[in-house]
C-alpha cells in the first residue's frame, strides 16, 4: 500500500512538473516568439545571412524599404532615403534601430498561430506612422548637423517623424574608417542622451508646483549671478530682477531655477525626473530607448544646476518628447509607437480601455494646465509668434553647455495646442548655439509640412 503510495506522490510530482513546464513554455513562446522566429539562424527568412522578407511603407503607402532577394530596395528620393535611414537599416545591417533588427519580426510576419508561415512566403507589408515628407524635411532642416527630431501624436501615440543627423545614403553606403567619431551609425532620438539645459526647467517647476505651496507666486530677486559660497557661483545671461515662475521661465533664469531646486530638495527632484519619465525607456515596437540620467546632491550649488538642466543631467530626445506630450495632454502621456497595426487587431483595440492607447499618469491636471500657460506665454511674449506662423505652439527652448570649449547643444521642445493636430515634438542640434533661433527654425518647417 505504502509503495502505491509513494508512486502515486511521484506521478503527481511529475504531473505537476509537466503542467509548470508547459506553462513556461507557453510564457516564453507568447512572450519570445517573436524573437526566436527571427533568429538570423532560420532559413525560412534569411538568406545568404540577409533578411529575404517584407517591405516597410510611410503612412501614405510610400515605399521607404522592400527585401529582396537580389538585396534591400529603397525609396526613389535620397532625402528621404538618408532621412530614414535609421529606420530602415541599410544594407550591412549596421543600424540597431533598422528595421531588419527592430521590426524583423513584424517584417516576416510572425504570428502565434502560423509562425513564419505565408502562402508566397514573401513576408509582410508593414506600415509605419511616420510622414516620409517631414521626415525628409526634418534631415533638410538640420542640414549636416549633429542631431535629431521626433513629432509624434499626444493624443494617439503615433510617432510622425523621427530623424537623426548625420546620415547617408543607405542605397549607396560609403565607407566609414573604424575611428570615424561622428556617431553616424546612432539613432540620436531613441539611443543617445544629452544634456537637456533649460528644457528641463519644466521638470522643476512641475515638481514645484506639486510639492510647494503657491509655487507659482515664489519669486526671486535675478542679479545675473547667485554666489554659493567657495567661489561656487550660477550664472545667468542677463539680469533679471525680481522674477516671479511665469516670468522666470519665459527669460530662462537661471538663477530662479537653481533656487527653486533648492526649495524642492533633491527627494522631489530624483521623484519628478521619474514621473516625467526622463530617466525611463520606451518600447518603440521593438525599439529601445536610452534611459535619461541624474543626480541630485542633497543642497548647495550642484543641485542648482541640476534643477536647471545642467550638473549630470541627460535626457532621451524621445523621453523628452513624451513628457511634452503629457503636458499637453493633461498630465496623462501617450506611450510612443510606429507600427500601423492590421485591421483585426485594431477593431479588437476598439473594445479595449482607452481604445487600447496605453498611458502614462506624469503629472496633475492642474500643473500640466500651468505649464501648458506658462509655454504658451514664452511663444507669444519671448520667441514670437511669428517664428510658427498660423500654429499655436507651446515650446521652451534650451542651450545646454557641454563645456570643452564647445558651443551649447540647441533645444527646442513643446507642442501645438490643437485638436485637429496634436503634435508633440523635440528637436536637438549638438552645438547648435541657442535653442530658440536654431530649434525653432527646425521645429516650425517640419510642423508646417505636418499641418500643410
Amino acid at each position: 500500500m505504502k509503495k502505491i503510495e509513494k508512486r502515486a506522490i511521484m506521478c503527481l510530482l511529475l504531473g505537476l512538473v509537466l503542467v509548470a513546464g508547459v506553462g513556461i513554455f507557453s510564457y516564453r513562446y507568447v512572450v519570445y516568439g517573436a524573437d526566436w522566429a527571427s533568429y538570423e539562424g532560420n532559413r525560412d527568412v534569411y538568406a545568404r545571412g540577409d533578411m529575404k522578407m517584407g517591405a516597410i511603407y510611410d503612412r501614405s503607402g510610400e515605399l521607404l524599404m522592400r527585401n529582396t532577394d537580389n538585396g534591400m530596395e529603397y525609396n526613389s528620393s535620397s532625402s528621404v532615403r538618408k532621412s530614414l535611414m535609421h529606420i530602415t537599416g541599410d544594407k550591412d545591417n549596421n543600424i540597431s534601430t533598422g528595421a531588419n533588427r527592430a521590426l524583423s519580426d513584424e517584417l516576416i510576419g510572425y504570428d502565434l498561430i502560423n509562425g513564419v508561415y505565408s502562402l508566397n512566403q514573401e513576408g509582410k507589408e508593414i506600415t509605419l506612422t511616420l510622414d516620409a515628407d517631414a521626415c525628409a524635411t526634418a534631415y533638410n532642416a538640420l542640414n549636416g548637423r549633429k542631431g535629431c527630431v521626433g513629432v509624434y501624436n499626444y493624443k494617439t501615440g503615433e510617432i510622425l517623424c523621427m530623424v537623426s543627423s548625420p546620415s547617408y545614403d543607405p542605397a549607396n553606403p560609403p565607407v566609414i574608417s573604424a575611428d570615424d567619431t561622428s556617431g553616424v551609425y546612432i539613432n540620436r532620438f531613441t539611443s543617445a542622451r544629452f544634456a537637456p539645459g533649460s528644457v528641463f526647467k519644466l521638470v522643476t517647476a512641475a515638481a514645484a508646483l506639486e510639492t510647494l505651496d503657491n509655487a507659482s507666486g515664489i519669486t526671486a530677486q535675478c542679479s545675473g549671478y547667485e554666489d554659493y559660497g567657495h567661489g561656487d557661483k550660477v550664472t545667468d545671461l542677463a539680469v533679471h530682477g525680481n522674477v516671479d515662475m511665469k516670468e522666470a521661465l519665459r527669460v530662462s533664469c537661471n538663477i530662479y531655477f537653481g533656487q527653486l531646486a533648492q526649495k524642492v530638495g533633491s527627494r522631489n527632484m530624483s521623484k519628478y525626473a521619474g514621473k516625467t519619465g526622463l530617466d525611463s525607456s520606451y518600447n518603440i515596437d521593438g525599439i529601445e530607448t536610452t534611459e535619461g540620467s541624474f543626480e541630485f546632491p542633497s543642497k548647495g550649488v550642484n543641485l542648482a544646476w541640476a534643477g536647471i538642466g545642467q550638473y549630470k543631467d541627460l535626457v532621451n530626445p524621445c523621453a523628452m518628447m513624451v513628457y511634452m506630450g503629457g503636458i499637453a495632454n493633461g498630465g496623462e502621456a501617450v506611450n510612443p509607437y510606429i507600427v500601423v497595426r492590421d485591421s483585426w487587431t485594431d477593431k479588437l483595440k476598439s473594445y479595449l480601455p482607452n481604445n487600447g492607447v496605453k498611458t502614462t499618469s506624469m503629472i496633475e491636471t492642474t500643473t500640466a494646465a500651468t505649464l501648458k500657460s506658462m509655454m504658451a506665454n514664452n511663444v507669444a511674449n519671448n520667441y514670437g509668434s511669428g517664428m510658427f506662423p498660423g500654429l499655436k505652439v507651446c515650446a521652451k527652448s534650451g542651450t545646454a553647455e557641454v563645456g570643452g570649449g564647445k558651443r551649447p547643444n540647441a533645444w527646442l521642445v513643446g507642442f501645438l495646442d490643437s485638436e485637429e493636430h496634436p503634435y508633440a515634438f523635440a528637436v536637438m542640434v549638438e552645438n547648435g548655439g541657442y535653442g530658440t533661433s536654431t530649434g525653432g527654425t527646425i521645429a516650425n518647417k517640419v510642423l508646417q509640412e505636418l499641418v500643410r
